[in-house]
């Protein structure tokens, strides 16, 4: 990967994420690795709550990530959640359509973490971002990484 190049081009970064939760519901934790190629600078942050889902972690390791992110980027995000993948690249567009409502069959349903979908919606309109999924637990360096931190941060709150 290379810097950006060009008076237009957005400066390129890759965003590792993961999330963890002991239980579900239950004690969970989310980090995310920031890496910026063209300087060689890696940040690593994580957090958690009390009370969550695994679901709610994954999102908020993106969310985190993109809030850190000071300017319009190209971002790799890379992740092992289908669920995070699918739901920016697929499904928002139709929940948002349906009033931020999910189709089950025939019948609209209450689109579960809402309010962090939303808060998703907002990040990805400032940035590029194209998703990458790897497969948990496979040796993939900064998700194995990503997973130890969020797994320290769940064990703060349990």
């Amino acid at each position: 990967m290379s810097a950006a190049i060009g008076p237009n081009s957005l400066p390129f970064v890759q965003l590792f994420t993961d999330g963890a939760c002991s239980g579900n519901p239950g004690p969970g934790g989310w980090a995310y690795i920031l890496k910026h190629p063209a300087s060689g600078k890696v940040v690593e942050v994580s957090g958690g709550e009390a009370d969550s889902t695994n679901n709610r972690m994954e999102l908020q390791a993106l969310i985190s990530g993109l809030e850190a992110l000071k300017r319009a980027s190209e971002v790799e995000v890379v992740t092992d959640s289908e669920y995070v993948a699918k739901g920016c690249r697929e499904w928002l567009p139709g929940w948002k359509r349906n009033g931020w409502r999910r189709r089950e069959g025939k019948q609209l349903k209450p689109l579960k973490n809402e309010e962090l979908w939303r808060k998703l919606d907002e990040l990805l309109a400032r940035h590029s971002i194209r998703f990458t999924v790897v497969r948990g637990h496979t040796g993939h360096p900064e998700n194995e990484r990503c997973d130890e931190l969020a797994v320290a941060a769940a064990e703060k709150f349990a």
